[in-house]
């Protein structure tokens, strides 16, 4: 089996928080990824759900635009915390 290389850009944090998970598993980041890999070409689909945020959706957007624009002109309102 030939090996070829693969280069992908992470977040520092993250990369370092990753390879501590990995080795906290006893295995580097290279087998973690070759194993997410595997498991989707195996299942021929990611192994998590990815789906979209609805706060970033058009209607809330436009939604929190209006609110934005109300409280701008009325003053907002101040709820006390009980």
């Amino acid at each position: 089996m030939a090996l070829a290389t693969l280069s992908i850009r992470v977040d520092e944090q993250d990369k370092k928080q990753f390879e501590a998970f990995c080795n906290s598993t006893g295995m580097n980041v290279s087998v973690a990824v070759n194993m997410f890999v595997k498991a989707v070409l195996r299942e021929q689909r990611l192994p998590f759900t990815v789906q979209t945020d609805p706060f970033y959706s058009d209607e809330n957007m436009e939604r929190l635009r209006a609110s934005i624009a109300q409280m701008e002109v009325t003053g907002g309102t101040i709820h006390e915390v009980l």
